[in-house]
């Protein structure tokens, strides 16, 4: 698919000196910096530097005195708890968490976590019920709660005062809970407004400690499975994010529980891990749970202190991963005929429904269809005698407005602004699929339908050097909002013969004819461009500089993320 390059914007050159001048780097990193807003020593040493001194005051947040305080009563009178989370992985995460540290004062602990199947997503009627048949007297929801109206209005009527930490946008009612912990809400104070659901919930126990003397660090040593929610999320990775991210990442590659370790291994994922290692590395295995099973598989195995336990877990987890592929790989073949036969290939939208696709992964092949056919898609699958899906947008445009545009058609819908769920009776489909089709197609961009790489520069093979790599390096954990730098160099030539790899990859070595600088560089899914290619007179292309490890040997490598041939 043809990306559309877009260069970053030209920083002032007085700036783009001082800093340079200030920080020892070289005029293209400055200028990169400047324009992630580090623009003097102070910025670049918070950026730099992370220091868990700088997370914000936890009781910045709305109602957080109040969720402290019941807490505490709780824990200190011995009440019934009960800890209540989403089955993706931020909510498994949230929920393993919160019960890893807690266990250490409350021995009247639960958890539970909804079937994506019999209850969906949020709170649900099942699981205030199941509450109440506890003796639980205080519900703390992670991950969701901030639409739960009537499961909170439940809760109340049965004696369970409820807790709930979302990140997710509120609606125009709030529950009536005994508190709402969310940075999104409009009156809310708090000066961090990206924290994942996970992070909503450490701020709950960030002040727990504060209030009751703890020693921070203990809550620090949950901060690896922080990250894993942080990543798999997708939320920015700036500000609280960053800092938590960097710790987090820290201790999942020094000294992980026994549970991420045990996914670790099953994964053989041996390096330091990055984001991006979490992301297609962890995050996956610990979604397959709720995908194909259940997500308490996830936190049992997240919770577990046994590594033998942990192991048996894990490589359940990972053969339900392997399961979740072969299922995405053959509905995503399915799905890209359905366009193809329908005729919709011009559309702005795709709505594909099938009754008997698994709703499992409907989102990840939504997500599947947009590398292929890029525009904001819906897949749909038959789900107790309704019909539910999940969306997914394109860069730049909000799918979650485009949805509330058609509610009239829908039972049920939530979610952001890059992915969604929604809920209908299947006699509104067709009405709803031509709605959203004349929706998207009135308020989408023409930018919004091509692919954008967003380059933060252009060098020339001999400005990449090891020093080079290593100040970039300093800029991670890399994610939204703070990519991997992209870089893009011009006229290369391919010399020798380039590799094909597994008929998907190219391998090759590249060299500047000006200079006779050369580099390896690997283009991982870029197979079909191979004949086009070895008969280019050269070649333009945009990529990450890394560093290849080879028997103790380091070299540096561009890894491909786009070609344009000459």
């Amino acid at each position: 698919m043809t990306k559309q390059w877009v260069f970053g914007e030209n920083q002032p050159d007085e700036q783009v000196y001082e800093l340079s001048k200030t920080l020892n780097i070289s005029k293209g990193i400055a200028a990169i910096l400047l324009r992630r807003g580090i623009s003097d020593f102070k910025s670049a040493k918070a950026f730099f530097r992370p220091q868990l001194e700088e997370l914000h005051d936890p009781f910045l947040m709305k109602d957080l005195d109040k969720a402290v305080n019941r807490l505490g009563e709780a824990i200190f009178a011995g009440e019934k708890i009960l800890i209540y989370g989403d089955y993706d992985v931020d909510g498994t995460t949230s929920v393993s968490l919160m019960y890893r540290f807690l266990r250490e004062f409350s021995e009247t602990l639960f958890y539970y976590i909804p079937d994506r199947y019999r209850e969906g997503y949020g709170i649900s009627e099942q699981g205030v019920r199941h509450a109440k048949e506890l003796g639980v007297t205080l519900m703390v929801a992670l991950d969701c709660g901030i639409r739960a109206i009537e499961q909170t209005a439940l809760a109340n009527e049965l004696g369970i005062d409820l807790i709930i930490c979302d990140h997710h946008l509120p609606g125009d009612q709030l529950p009536d809970a005994y508190a709402v912990l969310d940075p999104k809400q409009e009156d809310c104070p708090y000066p961090f407004k990206e924290l994942s659901g996970c992070g909503v919930g450490f701020k709950l126990l960030q002040g727990f400690c504060q209030q009751n003397t703890i020693p921070l660090h203990q809550l620090f040593q949950q901060l690896d499975l922080l990250a894993v929610s942080i990543a798999s999320d997708i939320v920015p990775i700036i500000g609280e994010n960053r800092i938590l991210a960097f710790y987090g990442l820290k201790r999942l590659n020094t000294s992980p529980s026994v549970g991420l370790k045990a996914l670790k291994e099953v994964g053989v994922l041996k390096n330091q891990l990055s984001i991006t290692n979490v992301v297609f590395g962890i995050g996956p295995r610990i979604n397959a749970a709720g995908r194909i099973g259940h997500a308490k598989m996830a936190v049992d195995l997240l919770v577990s202190e046994n590594p033998e336990e942990a192991r048996t877990i894990a490589a359940q987890v990972n053969s339900q991963n392997t399961e979740r592929k072969d299922l995405d790989k053959a509905m995503t073949e399915e799905a890209i005929t359905m366009i193809q036969n329908n005729g919709e290939a011009d559309h702005h939208t795709t709505v594909l429904y099938k009754p008997d696709w698994h709703k499992g992964v409907i989102g990840i092949v939504a997500s599947r269809c947009i590398e292929k056919y890029y525009r904001p898609t819906i897949i749909l699958t038959a789900s107790n005698e309704v019909i539910t899906g999940s969306a997914r947008s394109v860069s730049g445009f909000d799918i979650h407005d485009a949805i509330a545009a058609c509610d009239d058609f829908l039972l049920q819908y939530g979610g952001h602004k890059y992915a969604a769920g929604l809920t209908m009776s299947p006699s509104q489909l067709p009405a709803f699929r031509e709605k959203f089709e004349h929706v998207v197609s009135s308020r989408i961009q023409k930018e919004h339908l091509c692919p954008q790489l967003k380059i933060d520069g252009e060098v020339s093979l001999s400005d990449l050097t090891f020093k080079f790599h290593d100040v970039i390096d300093q800029m991670s954990p890399f994610g939204p909002a703070n990519m991997k730098p992209t870089f893009v160099c011009r006229g290369l030539q391919a010399k020798g013969q380039p590799r094909l790899l597994k008929e998907a990859h190219i391998k090759m070595l590249l060299f500047d004819p000006v200079t006779d600088k050369q580099i390896d560089a690997i283009a991982f899914g870029f197979g079909e461009m191979y004949d086009d290619l070895v008969q280019a007179d050269s070649m333009d292309i945009a990529f990450h500089l890394d560093v290849n490890e080879y028997m103790g040997n380091s070299s540096l490598q561009l890894m491909i993320k786009d070609i344009k041939l000459n």
